[in-house]
């Protein structure tokens, strides 16, 4: 039981790592949800895992989302934002002014902009009635995926072992992380995102509120 407790602790703290402002650029969270998850020993344990992560990932959002509040606008031009990126930044306040809260839940699967997103919410005044849910909502769903990820792992493993031998665990983690995310992403949004990082100009072009029309050419 005590060997459980450490990996739910380690997952509540590596999901905190990975979606608070910064961290998730220095800290694999995902892998090592997708590892966790691959050793756990029964289903109840794999919820058990889920719950925690996704309460680290919603805190990690927290950490954001009052930081935006703190400093407003003014948050934009800080060393984070500019490590991070500051146009990723915009993208993520273009988003909060089309969505509203809506954002911090469509961006949780968008690398680098689902980090910055909680902070734009923060900094737009958005209010903490509607940024909870949506970050709960987008934490279970983050959680949801690699959790599942990491039931494959295990699945596989048994299935391929024989083949590969005891490194097969590594393979199957590989193929988790470069499909599962994937796959989910065009199945809620019909974007088809790049195996290394899923296509933020078309999300946005997605989710557009206010579509533009495409110009009409005339023929003289």
């Amino acid at each position: 039981m005590s060997g459980l407790w450490v990996i739910l602790g380690l997952g509540f703290a590596l999901a905190f790592a990975e979606s608070g402002l910064g961290l998730g650029m220095i800290i694999p969270g995902e892998t090592a949800v997708v590892v966790l998850a691959a050793t756990m020993g029964s289903t109840t344990d794999m919820i058990a895992l889920g719950v925690v992560v996704m309460l680290g990932a919603s805190m990690g959002d927290h950490v954001g989302y009052l930081i935006g509040r703190r400093y407003g606008d003014a948050f934009r031009e800080t060393r984070v934002v500019g490590r991070l990126g500051r146009r990723h930044y915009d993208r993520a306040a273009d988003l909060m002014q089309q969505r509203g809260g809506t954002a911090v839940f469509l961006t949780r699967l968008v690398p680098i902009v689902r980090t910055l997103t909680p902070a734009a919410a923060g900094a737009s005044g958005l209010s903490y009635r509607r940024f909870l849910p949506a970050s709960l909502a987008g934490s279970a769903t983050w959680a949801g995926v690699y959790i599942g990820g990491g039931s494959i792992v295990a699945a596989a493993t048994g299935v391929v072992q024989d083949t590969f031998g005891r490194a097969s665990w590594l393979i199957a983690v590989l193929l988790a992380l470069a499909v599962v995310p994937v796959l989910l992403i065009r199945a809620l949004t019909g974007v088809r995102p790049s195996l290394a990082a899923p296509d933020v100009e078309g999300f946005e072009r997605e989710f557009r509120a206010d579509p533009q029309p495409e110009p009409v050419l005339l023929r003289g």
